[in-house]
């Protein structure tokens, strides 16, 4: 039997917990280029342990539709991870707190337009998950020797569904 999760929309106050939501969002920083461009900065904590180094990945996921099953959950203990949509769509977001080893009580966000987002090292948090077509998403992650995933199955999935708010942003294309 499983446990129906209400997706929410994704804020930095909500996702604190578990990571940084990457967005240009109130005034930029600093303007830059010729005062063309507004850089908004240092928006994540990255971090790749004392022997990684940053690199940058493409997936192109395919793209899920309503109701989410999430029966996996996966976490990075050597580094941070982060999800920037290439397209610009809409993206589930779930993540769950580290209750002794294992996940606890999951979570989940959609990720507007604009927004990506940075997993904090060892954070439980869902696979990547596009809600649309391409489903193409630049992956910020540590490139090093040694393991740096670990998996948990849910003894039961979760189904995870839009709040009524949310349900027009993230409703999903067909595959």
């Amino acid at each position: 039997m499983s446990m129906t999760l209400l997706a929410q929309p994704l804020t930095s106050e909500a996702f604190a917990p578990f990571g940084d939501v990457l967005e240009a969002r109130g005034v930029p920083d600093r303007i830059i280029n010729r005062r063309r461009c507004g850089r908004f900065h240092d928006r994540a904590r990255l971090d790749f342990g004392t022997d990684g180094r940053a690199g940058i990945s493409v997936f192109q996921g395919e793209p899920v539709a309503w109701p989410v099953e999430i029966a996996l959950v996966e976490r990075h203990p050597e580094g941070s991870q982060a999800f920037v949509s290439m397209s610009g769509h809409p993206f589930l977001v779930v993540v769950a707190p580290d209750e002794g080893g294992a996940p606890g009580m999951p979570c989940a966000f959609i990720a507007a337009p604009g927004q990506g987002v940075n997993f904090h090292r060892g954070t439980w948090h869902g696979v990547l998950t596009p809600l649309h077509a391409p489903g193409l998403f630049a992956v910020v992650d540590r490139i090093g020797d040694g393991p740096n995933l670990e998996e948990h199955w849910f003894e039961a999935p979760y189904l995870v569904e839009p709040e009524k708010e949310s349900a027009e942003m993230g409703s999903a294309s067909a595959p």
